[in-house]
């Protein structure tokens, strides 16, 4: 892809900079895209198609909207994103609410107690199991995990693996997808810092302690 010229990139930028600065979340409107994203991904935005689509519910506004871009310009190449992600379909106004919406969105791991005083009716009491999310655990050495991930991934991660402003959450997401995304950052299909370091040079056994781990830091 050619570089943008410096003009060109003042063009390209400066929309999505004076947005920022004017913004002001619609939880209505956010809903309303969230429709869309529902198919894939869940009401909730708790993932589906058994680990295929990820979890978005409660990570930062800031890494769903860059990720969104980055699926736009094809930086980041997503073959079913396509249709979604497009400008006429996802403007920049649409994409910020979407990010916010998603980013407020809190998941329970388990389903409340109910008040024996108070029960509430069989649709609200849905509408609370739709919301827990609980991540199979994974099979492996959960304290040797623990150190690798203290090591190399709490930085950005997280120590309690929710994620930051710029990394996603690794609490409460699909083992099963975060698998996939190890494998195309080592085939260069997505870009990562140093890759070859945090990555390739990982035995079969640390990258099972370190799903075992991961797999226990909603619980």
């Amino acid at each position: 892809m050619r570089a943008l010229g410096p003009i060109a990139a003042i063009l390209f930028f400066f929309p999505v900079a004076a947005l920022a600065e004017t913004f002001e979340y619609d939880e209505y409107l956010g809903e309303e895209i969230n429709r869309t994203c529902a198919g894939c991904h869940g009401p909730n935005g708790q993932g589906g198609g058994g680990g295929g689509y990820p979890r978005l519910a409660g990570m930062s506004a800031k890494y769903i909207s860059g990720q969104l871009r980055k699926f736009k310009s094809r930086e980041r190449e997503n073959i079913p994103m396509l249709p979604f992600s497009n400008d006429r379909e996802l403007p920049e106004e649409d994409l910020v609410q979407i990010a916010e919406f998603l980013s407020r969105i809190r998941l329970q791991t388990f389903l409340p107690v109910q008040n024996p005083n108070n029960l509430m009716d069989g649709y609200e009491r849905l509408k609370q199991a739709k919301q827990v999310l609980k991540i199979p655990r994974e099979p492996g050495d959960t304290e040797a995990g623990r150190d690798l991930y203290r090591e190399d991934c709490a930085l950005c991660h997280g120590k309690t693996g929710y994620g930051k402003k710029k990394a996603p959450l690794l609490a409460g997401q699909y083992i099963v997808y975060l698998r996939v995304q190890i494998q195309r950052f080592l085939a260069g299909e997505r870009t990562h810092e140093d890759p070859d370091e945090l990555f390739r040079e990982r035995s079969p056994e640390d990258w099972q302690n370190l799903w075992a781990y991961v797999s226990i830091l909603d619980d």
